[in-house]
C-alpha cells in the first residue's frame, strides 16, 4: 500500500517529505548525541549515509556539482553568522594569532600532510599537496558548533582565537586549493601566477567586505522597510551580494562575508537582536543540511578502500601537522603552552574539506576520488577523535572554566535609526563604588534610564530605593554618551 503511494506520489512531494523527514531526525538525534557525548555533526553525517545509496534509506545521490553549491551557499551564511557573533573587543588582542593561524598556519599544515600524503598514498606531488591544502583548514561551523554544544567555556583567548581563526582560514585554503587544481590540470602553469591570484583574492575580498559591512550599517539604518520581516530578506540579499560581487571580481567571496560580518556585529543597526537570531537559525539549518548531503554523496564501500592509509593521514594531521603549525604560528605570542596545546587539539575538520574536494572532481583532476574519500575520512576521524574528547582534554589541560552563559533579557528595543538611543547591559563587578548604594543616592544621568535589573535568576523593577548588589545586571536606555558616563561612575561592564 505505502509503496503505491510513494509510486504515484510525484518527485516534489517525496523529496519534501523525505528532507523533512532527515531534517527531524537529525534534530532528534542531535539531542542524543549530546547525551552520549557525541558531536551533533558526526551524527547528521552518518544519517546521511544511512540513507543513501549503500544504506537502508537506499536513496541514489552523487551529484557533486549539487553537493558544492549548496556547500558553498552553506558555509557563506554559516560564515556570516560566525561573523555576527565575533565580538571585537575579546578578537582584537587574538588579530595577530589568529591571522598567523589562518596563514602560515595552513601553510605549514599542508607542507607536512602533503609529503605525509606522498608516500603514503603514493600520490604525485602536486595531489599530495592538494590533499594537504584540502584538510589543512579548521572548520568554522564545526568549531563553532561543537563548542556551543558541548557548553565548553575555556581560559584566556583560546575560545575567541579558535572562532577567529576558523572563520578567516578557508578563504586562504579555498584560493590555494582553486590554484593547486589549476596547476594539476595545467602543469605548465607559472607558480608566479598561482601566488598572484592568492594574494589578489585576500587583498579583495578584506576590502569589499569591509566596505560593504560599513555600507550596510548605513543600510540598515536607514532603508525603512514597510514589515519588520522583510529585514531578513534583506540581509539575506545582502549577503548574496557580497559574495558574489566579491567572486565576480576574482576576489575571496568567504572573507569579505565574514569580514562584513564582523563590522555589522560590531556596529548598532535596527532589528540587530531578532536578525542575530534569525541568522543563528539559518546558519542551523544549513549546517544540517550540508552534513545530511555530504552523508548522502559518500559510498561507505569506497572509505573502507582507502580506510587504512586515511587513517595514518589523519593522525600525521592531528599528531603532527596541527601541532606544528599552531606552536609554530604562536610562536611569538604569550599564551601560556597549555592553552596553546588546547588549540593545537580544537583543530576540528568538518564540511569544508569535503566542500574542497570536490572542486579537484569537478574539474576532472586524475585520483580526485581518492582525494574525496581521504577527505571524507579524514573529517570523520576528526569529529570523533577530537569533537568528542574536547571536555576531557580541557580538563586535563586544565584550561575549562564555567561558561558565562548571561540570560537574555526580556525587554527589547528597535532604534529608529537616528542613533540617539540604545539599550544595553551592565553588570556591577565586586569592586563597583556603587554596590550597597539605592539607586536615587547616585544622581545618575536623567537621560540615562535604568529600565530593568535582574539578580540572579530574578527580574526587578527599578524604584528609587532599590539597592544594587555585585553581579546585578542594569537595561538601561539611553545616549551613547550618557551610557559612558555611566559606566565610568559605576565601574559597570558590557555583558
Amino acid at each position: 500500500m505505502l509503496r503505491q503511494m510513494l509510486l504515484s506520489t510525484d518527485a516534489t512531494t517525496i523529496a519534501l517529505l523525505v528532507s523533512g523527514a532527515l531534517l527531524l531526525l537529525s534534530l532528534f538525534a542531535s539531542k542524543v548525541g549530546g547525551r552520549l557525548g557525541l558531536p551533533g555533526l558526526l551524527l547528521f553525517l552518518v544519517i546521511g549515509m544511512l540513507a543513501g545509496s549503500e544504506g537502508p534509506g537506499g536513496i541514489m545521490f552523487d551529484n557533486y556539482e549539487l553537493t558544492q553549491f549548496v556547500g558553498t551557499v552553506a558555509l557563506v551564511f554559516i560564515l556570516f553568522n560566525g561573523g555576527l557573533e565575533t565580538s571585537w573587543r575579546t578578537t582584537r588582542p587574538v588579530l595577530w594569532s589568529g591571522i598567523s593561524l589562518a596563514t602560515l598556519g595552513v601553510v605549514l599544515t599542508l607542507g607536512i600532510v602533503g609529503a605525509a600524503a606522498h608516500y603514503i598514498l603514493g600520490v604525485p606531488w602536486v595531489l599530495a599537496l592538494l590533499l594537504g591544502t584540502i584538510v589543512a583548514p579548521t572548520d568554522a561551523s564545526a568549531v563553532f558548533s561543537v563548542l556551543k554544544e558541548r557548553a565548553l567555556g575555556l581560559k584566556g583567548q583560546i575560545r575567541p582565537l579558535l572562532e577567529f581563526e576558523s572563520g578567516i582560514n578557508d578563504p586562504t585554503a579555498v584560493a590555494l586549493v582553486l590554484g593547486l587544481t589549476e596547476l594539476a590540470t595545467h602543469p605548465d602553469l607559472p607558480l608566479l601566477s598561482i601566488a598572484g591570484g592568492f594574494a589578489q583574492e585576500l587583498i579583495l575580498g578584506a576590502g569589499i567586505g569591509f566596505a560593504f559591512g560599513r555600507l550596510g550599517v548605513w543600510l540598515l539604518n536607514r532603508v525603512n522597510l514597510p514589515l519588520d520581516g522583510l529585514y531578513y530578506v534583506f540581509t539575506v540579499a545582502l549577503v548574496a551580494v557580497i559574495y558574489g560581487l566579491t567572486a565576480l571580481f576574482h576576489g575571496s567571496g568567504f572573507l569579505a562575508v565574514y569580514i562584513a560580518a564582523v563590522i555589522l556585529g560590531n556596529s548598532d543597526f535596527i532589528h540587530k537582536r531578532t536578525l542575530r537570531l534569525f541568522h543563528e537559525g539559518l546558519s542551523y539549518l544549513f549546517e544540517v543540511v550540508m552534513f545530511l548531503l555530504l552523508g548522502l554523496l559518500v559510498f561507505p564501500t569506497q572509505l573502507l578502500s582507502v580506510a587504512l592509509p586515511a587513517l595514518l593521514v589523519s593522525l600525521v594531521l592531528i599528531v603532527v601537522a596541527r601541532p606544528a603549525a599552531v606552536f609554530l604560528g604562536l610562536a611569538a605570542t604569550r599564551i601560556p603552552l597549555t592553552h596553546k596545546a588546547m588549540v593545537a587539539w580544537v583543530g576540528l575538520r568538518g564540511a569544508v574539506p569535503i566542500i574542497l574536494a570536490t572542486f579537484p572532481l569537478l574539474a576532472k583532476v586524475e585520483g580526485a576520488h581518492t582525494l574525496f574519500n581521504v577527505a571524507f575520512f579524514v573529517v570523520l576521524v576528526s569529529i570523533l577523535v577530537q569533537g568528542t574528547s574536547l571536555p576531557l582534554v580541557a580538563r586535563l589541560l586544565d584550561v575549562k572554566v564555567p561558561l558565562d552563559n548571561h540570560p537574555t533579557m526580556p525587554l527589547e528595543y528597535t532604534p529608529t535609526g537616528a542613533g540617539k538611543n540604545d539599550l544595553v547591559e551592565l553588570i556591577l563587578p565586586a569592586h563597583s563604588p556603587v554596590v550597597g548604594q539605592r539607586i536615587v543616592d547616585l544622581h545618575l544621568p536623567a537621560e540615562a534610564l535604568i529600565v530593568l535589573l535582574r539578580r540572579g535568576d530574578e527580574y526587578l523593577i527599578p524604584r528609587g530605593n532599590t539597592k544594587l548588589y555585585a553581579g546585578d545586571v542594569l537595561q538601561m536606555l539611553g545616549s551613547k554618551a550618557f551610557l559612558d558616563e555611566v559606566r565610568v561612575r559605576t565601574a559597570a561592564e558590557d555583558t
